[in-house]
């Protein structure tokens, strides 16, 4: 049988759940059709193990910067630091970094100023911005709309599961929203529905491994291979064949990675 290709556009192949058998997940992927990775470093300091892992495979990439729930722990990142970084001939993109008040709201303004330098990154590099939104989108689609006037960058809007007016703000400045397995929970026929009514070439699929893993493997760690279980809901969701949503989703995937094309 000849699978559909697949791209995972964001997973984290360098945490510790993956320890004991990374590269069989990764040939597990392989094997169910997800072709390309893009794993995320959250925290700088680990930014050498990330990059050595997709220099030790084929197919998988890497993207770094500081997640917002960590932006108290570490020195301030500089736009220089992600620019070196970006000379990586594997790194393809500048995140995550967001906004997140779920947990960490008291440092709600060191991480609009992280973001605002990772967008100058972005601009710098012309590689695309990935965010983690949760909880704050009033101040998400604020910044990302000022800055968007300030000068243009692109950005996937990663795991996305936030609201409809958050959506209609991202799409509005041609960004890009990822199916994770969130989308394919049962309950989550709101969300379906905001991806439905998006452009089918704004729309990405992730696995956000080990988290969030989609069904038939829901509260087990979530690994690349389920990426095709997320693309299965999100055909579903456009009413189109896995074969032309993975097709679709994959030269999103080109457009925007440019460099891991």
């Amino acid at each position: 049988m000849i699978l559909p290709t697949l791209v995972d556009a964001h997973c984290h192949l360098d945490f510790p759940d993956f320890d004991d058998e990374r590269d069989a997940v990764i040939d597990r992927a392989r094997a169910a059709g997800v072709t390309r990775m893009v794993t995320i470093c959250t925290k700088l300091p680990n930014a050498p193990r990330v990059a050595a892992i997709a220099e030790a495979h084929d197919g998988v990439f890497w993207a770094a910067g500081v997640h917002p729930m960590s932006v108290a722990e570490h020195a301030p990142v500089t736009v220089e630091d992600l620019v070196t970084l970006s000379q990586h001939p594997k790194f393809v993109g500048i995140g995550e970094t967001g906004l997140d008040y779920h947990y960490t709201a008291e440092t709600k303004a060191q991480q609009q100023d992280s973001l605002r330098l990772h967008i100058e990154a972005c601009r710098r590099t012309k590689l695309p911005l990935i965010i983690h939104a949760r909880d704050a989108d009033d101040d998400m689609a604020r910044i990302l709309t000022e800055e968007y006037a300030a000068g243009a960058y692109t950005c996937m809007m990663h795991c996305f599961s936030s609201s409809r007016a958050l959506a209609e703000a991202a799409l509005a400045l041609d960004f890009y929203l990822s199916m994770s397995g969130i989308a394919a929970f049962p309950k989550s026929k709101e969300l379906r529905a905001i991806f439905a009514d998006a452009p089918l070439d704004r729309i990405l699929v992730e696995t956000d491994s080990p988290y969030l893993a989609p069904p038939p493997n829901r509260g087990r760690r979530n690994e690349p291979a389920y990426t095709a279980h997320t693309a299965q809901i999100g055909a579903e969701t456009f009413n189109l064949s896995l074969d032309e949503f993975a097709n679709a989703t994959t030269a999103n995937f080109e457009r925007l990675f440019w460099k891991a094309a």
